[in-house]
């Protein structure tokens, strides 16, 4: 059977654990569910995982397995990854972006480091003896936070679900000094759109992923034509809820908002998030990006409050060293404009995260309207 996954003759899995997903690989081609409930009743080469539920309830994403053995066969070549190489994944594999690195390192016949569900102090010293990484930044952000060895094996950190700022940056500079970080902008029903380089200008995430055509339609929303998209979301027995995808022939939406400069994706932010003030559209993420960006601050989520005279007012919920708040306020105030500066900002010591290792937002309202 074409195009289903397997487990290559090398590959294996040398720390951690993987079993539903070792189980599922003994069995090539055999639909399963990793994450959600019970059997998966489809056709032969289906699977389904869960999407981040940064947004709300974590959604089960269905696809062919042909969707992500393609960029599999893609990343071998730009990345080098099969026997001999070493790839950890830090998050649970329930969640797309950790169960799409371990299933790639054991089709391919790498090394997998599982990784999910450990301490970052201890993953920090699992990963002495691997290549590549694939994290998220808030993992990325509590590996680089622990104490630990430096890392300076590690040749490739492969970065998705959202944008690395500077501090970020620099800090993962430290740790392992001589690996290349590659961004890349997708969600679980899209895979892979855009790939960042180390020569991209700052803000943008990347170039177009081989095998990829983008479409900026409207107001700027980036809809995407490619052989990595998935087929739809799961049913109500996976425990799925709605999703924001938007199908248009073989062209896919899920709402996000950007632009195109010199053959460059930048993103504003997603369409749902959007809020409207004074009559202008404001992005929650691009205020975000900006307070990441500054001293002192390692977490930051922005939220919309009503406000009688201009509709929306925004709050800013930080984590970090909180004596800093004037300066940040004086530094959002010259920016940012009137219009974007958030009223008030809300330091927070313990960060609510959801299984994924991405924000609680529905947490984070709640404590901000107590």
């Amino acid at each position: 059977m074409k195009d289903v996954f397997r487990v290559a003759p090398t590959g294996r899995v040398v720390l951690g654990s993987a079993e539903p997903l070792l189980a599922a690989l003994a069995h090539p081609g055999q639909p399963f569910r990793i994450g959600g409930a019970g059997p998966l009743h489809a056709g032969p080469g289906a699977f389904e995982s869960l999407t981040g539920g940064s947004s709300g309830q974590p959604r089960a994403v269905r696809r062919a397995m042909a969707s992500w053995i393609a960029s599999f066969k893609v990343n071998a070549g730009l990345f080098g990854i099969g026997p001999g190489v070493r790839v950890a994944v830090l998050g649970d594999l329930q969640h797309s972006l950790a169960l799409y690195g371990a299933t790639e390192a054991l089709h391919l016949g790498a090394d997998l480091l599982a990784l999910g569900g450990m301490r970052p102090a201890r993953q920090r010293e699992a990963l002495a003896g691997a290549d590549i990484l694939y994290a998220g930044p808030a993992q990325l952000r509590a590996l680089t936070a622990a104490a630990g060895p430096g890392l300076p094996g590690l040749r490739l950190v492969l970065c998705g679900g959202s944008k690395l700022d500077e501090g970020l940056r620099a800090a993962l500079a430290v740790m392992a000094p001589a690996a290349l970080v590659r961004e890349f902008y997708g969600a679980a029903e899209t895979s892979f759109i855009t790939l960042s380089g180390p020569d991209d200008p700052a803000g943008s995430v990347g170039q177009p992923y081989p095998g990829v055509q983008i479409d900026l339609r409207g107001a700027g929303e980036v809809w995407v034509r490619s052989p990595y998209l998935f087929e739809g979301y799961g049913g109500a027995e996976a425990g799925s809820a709605p999703g924001p995808a938007r199908w248009d022939g073989d062209w896919l939406c899920v709402g996000e908002i950007g632009r195109v400069e010199a053959g460059r994706l930048f993103l504003r932010g997603r369409e749902g998030r959007m809020v409207t003030v004074a009559d202008q559209n404001v992005f929650p993420e691009e205020i975000e990006a900006f307070l990441l960006g500054l001293p002192g601050i390692s977490r930051a989520a922005v939220l919309p409050r009503p406000d009688a005279r201009r509709g929306v007012q925004l709050v800013a919920v930080l984590q970090g060293d909180a004596s800093g708040a004037e300066a940040v306020a004086a530094a959002l105030r010259r920016h940012l404009g009137p219009l974007k500066t958030p009223r008030a900002l809300i330091w927070r010591e313990v960060w609510p995260e959801l299984p994924s290792g991405k924000t609680d937002l529905a947490a984070l309202e709640r404590a901000a309207a107590e």
